[in-house]
């Protein structure tokens, strides 16, 4: 007898070209935002034809580019003659 197998009707299928609803999906986006993000060049996009198109390593490198940068805030130097603020008691 066959085994039945599951369908991946429900499963998106992850391809390393996207395009813009695909990527804005696994993002997590809007496709207007997603649209309007690579005509600025703040992620990394490119045309094929008159369609944008996103590589899915370029999206990962861009976003472990810009978590390391959230995360990499440098405090500031405080001097040993220098007082901390002191924050307001409300």
């Amino acid at each position: 007898m066959r085994q039945a197998t599951k369908s991946n009707l429900l499963v998106p299928e992850l391809r390393e070209v996207m395009d813009i609803r695909q990527a804005s999906d696994y993002l997590g986006i809007s496709p207007d935002t997603l649209y309007k993000y690579a005509a600025e060049s703040f992620i990394p996009a490119f045309k094929l034809g008159n369609r944008w198109r996103f590589k899915r390593t370029r999206l990962d490198q861009w976003m472990d580019q810009q978590s390391n940068q959230a995360t990499a805030v440098p405090e500031p130097e405080v001097s040993s003659r220098q007082k901390k603020p002191v924050k307001a008691a409300y």
